[in-house]
């Protein structure tokens, strides 16, 4: 059965629902009717009532929980699939409504017509212990109104029998051999790539008892950072990117589920990290949690074995060949894949100057004087071209098609609503996942129309009146669509486009490359384009060449599509099952690998240790 996600907002005027009607129910009233009355019908295997308690538009989404997976349930119809196949398997019980100072039952309107009451609570499984946050919404003729349930998730946060070794669970055992001799034996898990995503996941298996090997080829953690263009640095605030472990319990987050996984950066740390700063964070992140790390690494070959379910592994160490079994294997290969992808042009062999991939590109130093066309209109494309035009080199872009940009400075508003010094991270991450993307795409394109019209009207206005173009995202969704969609195509402007508005930065828009000549690039309007240098910021290949220059063609025929969301709105292939057993993929930003890499890490001990059957994800 196809998922049903709803493709309306369930507003006020929608549902025939006054403000006044609102405004005079009270969410600690409304959250424990509703509450009770699921906690009763948990009890008593009641799927027909517990159904009966959603509205109509009402989705269940599930992080690991009851189905070991990342899923979204939408429409009763779904919803009670979901419990008949998974909720006497689940054992779900011990649900109690959260009353903590910043999860209590409360109003919240994230537009002017749309509102919930909002609570968060607790839930034990047969297996572990989760959170869980659920938006009501009311229903029903005025003034016999009910409040029914619009999302509810359920997130697994802990295992009962393998709880995260921190705290009072840390690891009391005396070790009478040396620390690297107890290191020397095959890993159960072996991680490609130490970038944010590779050490997180790494991070949440060791200290859930997995023995784990993380395999870097870069001579040091954090050298995929350094490495790249010196002027790089994050758009996004450094409350938004903090990483997992290493810091003190909060008090404003006393519960032990949540409050050790996530860490706050120093008070100290810019707000903007630079690149290479970031890079001596991961090697510390590295050093500070012993994770296990071979430097100057490949994985040379991989087989996998049907029969005993390993991985047949060949690594070469600094030019030395090991051989190890591996149960699991997670590829990391950052944010997209690692593959630099150039446009296959003709007459490359003639064009006289220089061609590189943004990949290659470090600093502006080896560019005065000439001349530089930058192809590409997004992240890359936008910091190389600023920083050659901040040190008075002749840059041009190459503009192919529209670009979502937006302001570094609506961005930090945005996210500061959550994240920022005060509010805990954990449970701005909890608050971030509790809609679904099918409710939180429409509430997106409302904030997003809001911005250009607003904050961003005077820097869209002077992109458009010099040519550049740009969009709104899919379907209006601006930012978060394109990363969960396609992985780019934005601009977070830190200064690039107000270059390209005054004329620093020079633009060639709504064309594309139609070849190279023996001294720049012909266009498709008809121009040329002289050039000294081409850098082409034309983005990385698709995650599957990754996994097959790897892992092989067979293994790589057998993975789902990594790229995009399914009908049910997550994203397809990363984070949970692959397609192929053993076999993981994690990929994404800073933010998105602290918050998916601890549920990856769960579902691989879960499997290890047999709490569930692959067999048991498909319903």
């Amino acid at each position: 059965m196809k998922p049903v996600l709803s493709s309306t907002l369930p507003t006020l005027d929608s549902l025939g629902i006054t403000k006044a009607v609102v405004e005079t129910a009270s969410p600690v009233e409304e959250a424990n009717k509703w509450f009770s009355a699921f906690v009763d019908a948990i009890r008593t295997s009641d799927i027909t009532s517990i159904v009966d308690l959603f509205h109509e538009t009402g989705s269940w989404k599930d992080v690991v929980a009851l189905t070991w997976s990342l899923r979204t349930l939408g429409g009763k119809n779904n919803i009670k699939r979901l419990l008949d196949a998974r909720l006497e398997a689940t054992g779900l019980t011990i649900l109690q409504l959260s009353e903590e100072a910043l999860k209590v039952p409360i109003h919240v309107a994230p537009l002017p017509d749309l509102a919930f009451i909002r609570f968060f609570f607790t839930f034990e499984t047969l297996h572990g212990k989760g959170s869980g946050v659920c938006h009501l919404i009311p229903s029903g003729p005025s003034p016999k109104v009910t409040w029914k349930a619009h999302a509810l998730l359920t997130q697994l946060d802990t295992l009962k029998v393998y709880p995260v070794q921190v705290g009072i669970f840390r690891n009391r055992t005396i070790i009478n051999e040396t620390w690297e001799e107890k290191r020397r034996c095959d890993p159960e898990v072996l991680v490609i790539g130490a970038g944010q995503c590779g050490l997180q996941v790494a991070a949440h298996l060791k200290y859930m008892g997995v023995s784990t090997l993380v395999i870097e080829r870069n001579a040091r953690v954090g050298d995929n950072w350094r490495t790249r263009y010196k002027s790089l640095f994050l758009h996004s605030s450094i409350h938004f990117n903090q990483t997992s472990y290493l810091r003190q319990y909060s008090k404003s987050s006393p519960s032990l589920i949540l409050a050790h996984f996530t860490h706050r950066f120093p008070s100290t740390w810019p707000f903007f990290s630079p690149a290479p700063k970031l890079g001596d964070w991961f090697e510390g992140y590295a050093h500070f949690l012993d994770l296990n790390v071979w430097t100057s690494s490949s994985v040379v070959e991989t087989i996998w074995d049907g029969t005993t379910k390993y991985w047949n592994v060949v690594i070469d160490r600094g030019g030395i060949t090991h051989r190890s079994k591996a149960k699991h294997i997670v590829f990391a290969p950052g944010h997209g894949g690692s593959i630099p992808q150039f446009p296959d042009l003709d007459g490359k062999n003639c064009y006289s100057g220089r061609v590189l991939h943004s990949s290659e590109y470090k600093a502006s130093s080896g560019y005065v004087g000439s001349k530089v066309v930058v192809v590409g209109a997004c992240n890359s494309a936008h910091d190389i071209a600023l920083d050659l035009c901040n040190h008075d080199v002749d840059v041009t872009i190459i503009q192919r098609s529209s670009t979502f940009v937006v302001s570094h400075q609506a961005l930090a508003v945005e996210h500061a609503v959550t994240y920022n010094d005060e509010f805990p991270t954990e449970l701005a991450d909890l608050l971030g996942s509790a809609l679904p993307w099918s409710t939180q795409k429409l509430i997106i394109q409302h904030t997003t129309l809001r911005v250009a019209r607003t904050t961003d009207r005077a820097l869209l206005e002077g992109l458009e009146h010099v040519g550049f173009q740009t969009n709104l995202g899919p379907e209006g969704a601006g930012l978060s669509a394109l990363v969960y969609e396609r992985g780019g195509g934005f601009y977070i402007n830190t200064g690039a486009s107000d270059r390209i508005i005054d004329g620093s930065i020079k633009l060639k828009s709504a064309c594309s490359v139609r070849h190279f000549t023996t001294h720049g690039l012909a266009l498709n309007d008809g121009t040329e384009l002289q050039a000294d240098v081409v850098i082409f910021a034309t983005g990385f290949g698709n995650l599957h060449d990754s996994v097959r220059s790897v892992c092989g063609d067979e293994a790589a025929q057998k993975v789902s599509p990594l790229i995009g969301l399914d009908d049910e709105g997550e994203q397809r292939g990363v984070w949970k099952d692959s397609g192929h057993e053993g076999l993981w993929v994690a990929t994404g930003n800073l933010s998105r690998t602290r918050i998916r890499s601890m549920h990856l890490a769960l579902q691989i001990k879960a499997r290890l240790r047999g709490l569930f059957r692959r067999e048991e994800l498909t319903f």
